[in-house]
């Protein structure tokens, strides 16, 4: 007979191993590999329908793997009712009793796990003190604010201590300045409690301020794993390029060093040879009258912690996108300008299939 896989290394909190999902005839995950380690806060990113939410029901158990293997600290759960795995989520929607007050709601696992009532009050206390809502057991849901609410959804879910804790966009129902708010509280809530935590999201700026590290997905497969700095400074692909913040796109042909755009123009690039993409973020662009590159300016916008100014060049797939922190210099519209940048700032890319 053959002999069982070996179990995942000790230092793996999730491995997904060769996991398909289809629903039918349609594939939504194409033979994912994936290591989550013990204790991380880890970032499934990516566009509606690109596989993450099915990855995340997928570790959860609420829906089944088509083929593969999913192990959780060295046990293999992807046969596992949700029930009987080491996990718990919380949903973007609350999810509350309506019925029951703020303490209940959190107890309610406890209760269905018939843990005792001696032993299940502090437990309560503490996971309300950890979301900092320790001064509202007595209140019911519709006196809560959304975020509250939430905060709630996530002492529910901590208090039965799961090893891993799946979060599926938590804060998309709410307002900007409040899910700014609570990304700081859930890092820190992380940092406290040390579980391993699983969130989903298609908001790039929001798993940039939150993950250890993040998977950028698409069509069903896993495009880069990086740092929010080494996916942002050194993507993989043009999809995660374009995805993750604003980028400046050049057909180009690399030659020691050097990128040939379509117009003519030298710039420098990093390693690589022959026909290539180089991509360069805003913010590393500068106005430099030597520049290589020439152009005309056809917008300026102001944004408050920049000015961002378009420029038409020739040689780019759009104008081109330069972000200035001094708007002492600011050119006009109709003003030529010359775009330099270092060698360091571009990245070199697969060619874009004709």
């Amino acid at each position: 007979m053959p002999s069982a896989p070996a179990p995942p290394a000790a230092t793996a909190g999730i491995e997904l191993r060769s996991v398909v999902k289809r629903y039918g005839n349609q594939v939504a995950l194409r033979g994912i590999e994936l290591e989550i380690r013990d204790g991380e806060f880890f970032c499934l990113l990516g566009p509606s329908g690109c596989g993450k939410t099915t990855t995340l029901n997928l570790i959860g158990g609420f829906v089944p793997v088509t083929e593969g293997e999913i192990w959780i600290r060295g046990r293999r759960i992807h046969e596992l009712p949700p029930h009987k795995r080491p996990v718990n989520t919380v949903f973007q929607s609350y999810a509350l009793f309506p019925h029951m007050n703020v303490r209940e709601n959190v107890r309610f696992g406890l209760k269905m796990d018939r843990v005792s009532r001696a032993e299940s009050t502090p437990r309560v206390e503490e996971a309300l003190a950890l979301v900092g809502l320790e001064d509202f057991g007595d209140r019911m849901p519709a006196q809560l604010s959304g975020g509250q609410q939430q905060r709630v959804a996530v002492a529910r879910a901590l208090v039965k201590r799961p090893a891993v804790l799946l979060l599926d966009e938590p804060l998309g129902a709410l307002d900007l300045k409040l899910r700014q708010r609570l990304q700081i509280e859930l890092t820190q809530i992380h940092r406290d409690v040390g579980t391993t935590f699983v969130y989903v999201t298609h908001d790039q700026e929001e798993a940039m301020s939150m993950a250890d590290r993040i998977a950028v997905m698409n069509d069903g497969r896993i495009e880069q794993i990086g740092t929010p700095e080494e996916v942002y400074r050194a993507p993989s692909s043009r999809f995660v390029a374009d995805f993750i913040g604003d980028s400046n796109f050049f057909a180009a042909t690399v030659e020691s060093g050097v990128a040939v755009l379509g117009d003519g123009s030298r710039v420098p690039a990093a390693a690589g040879e022959g026909p290539a993409t180089l991509m360069v973020r805003p913010e590393s662009i500068r106005l430099d009258p030597g520049g290589a590159l020439r152009g005309r300016v056809v917008q300026t916008s102001f944004l408050g912690k920049h000015v961002r100014i378009a420029v038409e060049t020739g040689a780019a797939e759009a104008p081109v996108i330069v972000a200035l922190h001094d708007p002492s210099a600011l050119p006009a519209v109709g003003d030529g300008v010359g775009l330099a940048w270092s060698t360091g700032d571009s990245v070199v890319l697969e060619p874009e299939p004709a």
